[in-house]
C-alpha cells in the first residue's frame, strides 16, 4: 500500500539559490521541481508538500543560443 503523508506532517523549507552564471532553463527546471515537491520522497501530485524558493544574483544569470537578443 502507499504511504500517504498528512498535512499536519508536511514540512516547508526555505531555499536559497544563487543564480550566478546559472542557465535559464536548467534553474527554471530545478526550482519548479522544489516547488512541486518533487524533490521528496513522499511526493504526491494532490499534495501541496512543495518548498518555498528565494533567487538571489536573477540580473547574472546565463543565457545560451539566441535567448538573450531573442527574449
Amino acid at each position: 500500500m502507499t504511504p500517504f503523508i498528512k498535512k499536519k506532517d508536511i514540512k516547508n523549507d526555505w531555499y536559497i539559490i544563487d543564480a550566478e552564471n546559472a542557465v535559464v532553463g536548467r534553474l527554471a527546471a530545478y526550482i519548479s521541481k522544489v516547488l512541486r515537491g518533487k524533490n521528496k520522497p513522499q511526493f504526491n501530485p494532490n499534495i501541496d508538500n512543495g518548498d518555498f524558493v528565494v533567487v538571489t544574483n536573477v540580473l547574472k544569470l546565463k543565457f545560451t543560443g539566441k535567448k538573450f537578443s531573442d527574449k
